[in-house]
């Protein structure tokens, strides 16, 4: 006998394995309760997903944020905000001609999917900077705003502190927002066994197997082509 890894084990991105306890029982409740949304989104954003990466990779950002159109605008061009953020990553006016796009006129560029993630990467890349290559706090930060999650690592007293060390002095919705990019992203990395119904969360990291028997081991590269 000999053990091997569980091929049916659920996956997590490395940036979000560390804090898998904390999150599976908010996934299993998302892949469940909002399955139509998730199916439609992934259908959705199958057009966009690549150019995403190609981006990201030139401007080494992690993978795990292709995941915020998602989130953000439903991968819609025209999707405004309350407050006037615009366009699939929801950029403001200000923070749009910061980070090289043209807002004026009929050419809105917040409107152009390529040139807006291009902003994008640029605006996570300085966020990553500034929190030390903190996925979880430059979501938050891309939420809230950068000045929010500065003074909740302030009152947490900490200043090296992570997501979980102060979300009690986030504001609700940014909680709300990280988590469901953290189920998002999960549910990505195991998108055949969502679609199957098979996300089971007690399946134990190793199995036994005989040396007799043989197991096809699945391949645990981030699923860029599955989606």
């Amino acid at each position: 006998m000999y053990l091997i890894d569980n091929p049916d084990r659920v996956l997590y991105p490395e940036s979000l394995e560390e804090h898998r306890e904390e999150t599976k029982e908010y996934v299993k409740r998302y892949s469940k309760n909002e399955r139509s949304y998730i199916i439609h989104m992934f259908s959705k954003g199958k057009k966009y997903f690549s150019t995403a990466l190609h981006i990201f990779d030139k401007f080494d950002v992690p993978d795990e944020l292709q995941m915020l159109p998602a989130l953000e605008s439903n991968f819609s061009a025209n999707a405004v905000s309350p407050a006037g953020a615009v366009g699939y990553w929801q950029f403001m006016g200000e923070l749009a001609r910061e980070y090289g796009l043209r807002i004026g006129g009929r050419n809105d560029e917040r409107k152009d999917f390529s040139k807006s993630t291009i902003a994008a990467a640029k605006y996570f890349k300085d966020q990553l900077a500034y929190f030390n290559d903190d996925v979880l706090l430059t979501v938050a930060a891309y939420n809230c705003g950068q000045g929010r999650v500065r003074q909740a690592i302030k009152k947490s007293k900490d200043s090296d502190a992570d997501f979980w060390d102060i979300k009690e002095y986030l504001p609700a919705e940014t909680r709300r927002f990280v988590m469901k990019f953290v189920a998002l992203n999960v549910i990505a990395l195991n998108y055949d066994k969502f679609i199957n119904r098979k996300l089971n969360f007690d399946e134990p990291h190793l199995i036994q197997l005989a040396k007799t028997d043989s197991i096809k081991q699945p391949d645990y590269s981030l699923s860029r082509n599955s989606l």
